[in-house]
C-alpha cells in the first residue's frame, strides 16, 4: 500500500489518524507587568477591554459504541493486505511476521512496540519472558489471553544493526512503514480501551513526546476516540520489579473502566 511523504513525523502521523486528542488543563496566565505611567500632559490612553479567551473544550465521557468507523475491514482482510510484506528494512532480518492476535472484537488492546526472538520465530506477540509475564498480568485481571487483542507499532523484529543481537525500538521509517496496518487494525477492533506497553507504543498512539514515567496510570485518548492507558512494558517490569505495584495499578482503573469485579 503506497504512501504519502509528509513533511515530519508529526505530519506522518496526524495523515494516518493518530494524536492525543486528550486537551489538558490551561494554567492561568500570568498577570503581566505594571504598564509605564502615561508622559506628562498626555491622557492615558483609554484601557481596553480583555479579549475573552475561549475556554478549552471539555472532554465528553468514553464509550466505545460512540466510535464508529464504518471502514469494513477485517483484520483477515488487513492481514492479506500486509502479505509478505517488503515494505522496510526489517523484512530482510525477520523470520516471521507477528501480526497480531485475540479476539477480533475485544473490548481491550494491548499495543509494545515490536516482536522479539521468541515472537520473530513463531510469529507471534509477546510470547517470550514479558509475553509471559503480560499473559499472567491479563489473567490477574480475571481475563484471558484470548479476550483481548495483542499487537505491536511493527511487526517485524527490529534489532540493533540488523544483527539479530539485541532488540531496540523501531526507527521512524520503520515505525512510517509499518504503522498504518496497526491503526487499521485499531479501528477494525475499535476496542473500548487500548493499553500501551512501555514509551514508544505511547508516544505513538498519543503523538505525544512525554515520558513513560510521567504519563503512565493517567487516562488519555487517542485520535478516534478510544481510551487509552499508558503503562510500563512488561520487559521493564522484569528488569525493575519494584515497578509491577505501579503497573497494576493502571490496569485495577482499566479494570474499573471495563466493568470488571475488582481482584486483589
Amino acid at each position: 500500500m503506497s504512501q504519502k511523504r509528509l513533511k515530519s513525523t508529526a505530519d506522518y502521523y496526524r495523515g494516518i489518524g493518530i494524536g492525543s486528542l486528550h486537551p489538558s488543563k490551561m494554567p492561568g496566565m500570568a498577570a503581566a507587568g505594571d504598564a509605564p505611567a502615561p508622559v506628562a500632559d498626555e491622557p492615558a490612553p483609554a484601557a481596553r477591554p480583555p479579549e475573552a479567551v475561549p475556554p478549552a473544550p471539555e472532554v465528553p465521557a468514553l464509550a466505545a459504541s460512540s466510535v464508529k468507523l464504518p471502514s469494513g475491514e477485517t483484520l483477515e482482510g488487513i492481514c492479506a493486505d500486509l502479505g509478505d510484506c517488503q515494505r522496510c528494512k526489517l523484512a530482510g532480518t525477520r523470520t516471521k511476521i507477528a501480526f497480531g492476535e485475540g479476539n477480533p472484537q475485544a473490548k481491550l488492546l494491548f499495543i509494545g512496540e515490536g516482536p522479539g526472538k521468541d515472537e520473530d520465530l513463531q510469529g507471534r506477540p509477546f510470547i517470550g519472558k514479558a509475553g509471559q509475564l503480560l499473559t499472567k498480568m491479563i489473567e490477574a485481571m480475571g481475563l484471558k489471553r484470548e479476550d483481548v487483542y495483542i499487537a505491536n507499532i511493527v511487526k517485524c523484529r527490529p534489532t540493533v544493526d540488523l544483527a539479530f543481537q539485541k532488540d531496540r525500538p523501531p526507527e521512524p521509517d520503520e515505525t512510517a512503514a509499518c504503522s498504518p496496518f496497526l491503526v487499521r487494525q485499531i479501528r477494525a477492533i475499535n476496542p473500548r480501551v487500548i493499553v500501551t506497553l512501555g514509551a514508544p507504543s505511547t508516544r505513538f498512539v498519543l503523538n505525544t513526546t512525554e515520558g513513560i514515567t510521567k504519563i503512565r496510570g493517567q487516562w488519555r485518548r487517542n485520535a478516534d476516540g478510544i481510551k487509552v492507558m499508558p503503562t510500563f512494558h512488561p520487559a521493564y517490569l522484569l528488569r525493575d520489579p519494584n515497578q509491577k505495584k505501579y503497573a497494576w495499578e493502571d490496569l485495577q482503573e482499566v479494570m474499573r473502566e471495563l466493568g470488571l469485579p475488582a481482584r486483589n
